[in-house]
């Protein structure tokens, strides 16, 4: 039996291999898993033309998963380096990559990283229609914006983010609520300016069958961008936000009418108390699709440690129902990040995933933590250090200061806790001051 996308074979009673790799990997029966599917609980992003495709489930009652952003730019058009992120983001082991490169040598970058990766990878069309076409941004038509979108699908791009929601209505909102920080998404800016600078509605949603058609025939997951997300915990939950999230909502419908996959994208920046609620939001207006976060990022104080910030966000988002995370880094906001940068944000978002899997019961999630904690009190610290969410770390930091006895740390020394407990329980004396008999 054919089928088009994974939810046009969900629906169909089709078991793809995409789906067994993913139960396998999920340990879900493969048929709870298609159910999800066929209804838009679950997404696997999965185009045709990604060869190296290792695929991954998004969505209910899966591991919170992770995206690592990077790409090149106008001021840091070397693709070399973006290329080791790559590798290093793979070797991290994290799910997703997403491709923001918005000037030079942006189509060759784009194969390159697909062609590399294992993981899955998105990207942001609008971003790439000013140097795709040469133009500047109010010169760009309508419909060409739509041919970037198929650009990027026919290359294999597996999800891609479209600002379908900022329609004239939602724009009108924005201007009659005045914010603190305006619209700070970079796509959803372009797109407000190109609809100001040329009167005209938003061409993802004025052409939003066409924009269907080409996701339907690639099997793109449609990423549902949120072009009004808050950029600040002034803004957060206000009327844009909301109204864009009842279209997204509309929006989402209409796709799965052609079994297209979704995921909508939430905020943004938030403070903590309204974090759980805006979840609950987004899965009553949106159908329960997949809902895929920045951060969110808590306080808006800290450049420098917005890896900490969002990582906090993160977790409460997670456990409360959301069920993607978009890295942040310690540079956000100030600059494209090193590659050590995008190591500290993808660790600190995993451990936000990892932390909010305990917390929804995802099955197996403990059993890492429990094996880590029978290590640790069985002093086996090379067991420890291979459990290790960073292993490289563990190690450099437990070989920058060695303890005299070998089953302890530096910290405690003979007073470590896990070592007398152990050798009391089994009827051994301690000797604090004096070598042991």
């Amino acid at each position: 039996m054919n089928y088009t996308t994974q939810m046009d074979a969900a629906k169909k009673g089709i078991t793809t291999k995409e789906m067994e790799i993913v139960a396998q990997k999920e340990k879900i029966d493969v048929n709870i898993l298609k159910n999800l599917i066929a209804n838009g609980k679950v997404v696997i992003p999965a185009n045709k033309n990604h060869k190296s495709l290792n695929p991954e489930g998004i969505g209910e009652g899966l591991r919170t998963k992770i995206n690592v952003n990077l790409g090149i730019s106008k001021d840091c058009p070397n693709i070399e380096p973006e290329i080791e992120k790559v590798k290093k983001a793979i070797e991290l082991k994290a799910e997703a990559i997403m491709d923001l490169s918005s000037f030079g040598k942006t189509e060759e970058f784009r194969k390159k990283i697909i062609e590399l990766s294992p993981a899955m990878i998105g990207t942001v069309p609008i971003y790439d229609a000013v140097g795709f076409y040469d133009k500047e941004l109010k010169d760009i038509k309508a419909k060409e914006f739509l041919d970037v979108v198929e650009k990027h699908a026919k290359d294999g791009v597996d999800f891609v983010t479209i600002h379908a929601g900022l329609t004239k209505r939602t724009c009108e909102t924005f201007k009659k609520n005045k914010r603190l920080t305006n619209i700070v998404s970079r796509g959803g800016s372009l797109l407000f300016a190109w609809m100001e600078l040329n009167n005209s509605e938003n061409p993802f949603y004025e052409y939003y069958d066409e924009l269907l058609d080409i996701c339907e025939k690639y099997d793109v997951t449609l990423s549902l961008g949120d072009a009004c997300r808050p950029g600040s915990i002034n803004d957060s939950t206000d009327a844009s936000q909301i109204e864009e999230l009842i279209i997204l909502g509309e929006l989402t419908k209409r796709a799965w009418e052609k079994n297209v996959q979704v995921m909508i994208e939430g905020p943004g920046h938030m403070a903590i108390n309204e974090i759980q609620a805006n979840m609950l939001l987004e899965k009553k207006l949106c159908h329960g699709a997949p809902f895929y976060v920045l951060g969110p990022i808590v306080t808006d104080i800290a450049p420098g440690y917005d890896h900490i910030t969002s990582a906090i966000g993160g977790t409460i988002a997670a456990s409360s129902g959301a069920d993607f995370l978009c890295y942040v880094t310690p540079a956000e906001h100030l600059r494209l990040p090193t590659l050590d940068d995008m190591k500290e944000g993808i660790i600190a978002s995993k451990i936000a995933a990892h932390a909010a899997d305990i917390a929804k019961g995802i099955k197996y999630a403990k059993d890492w933590d429990y094996e880590m904690s029978k290590a640790r009190q069985n002093l086996d610290w090379e067991k420890m250090f291979k459990l290790c969410i960073d292993e490289e770390k563990a190690r450099k930091f437990r070989n920058s200061s060695i303890p005299e006895h070998n089953d302890s740390c530096t910290m405690c020394g003979k007073m470590c806790s896990m070592r007398n407990m152990n050798k009391i329980l089994e009827g051994k004396n301690i000797n604090l001051l004096r070598e042991d008999n």
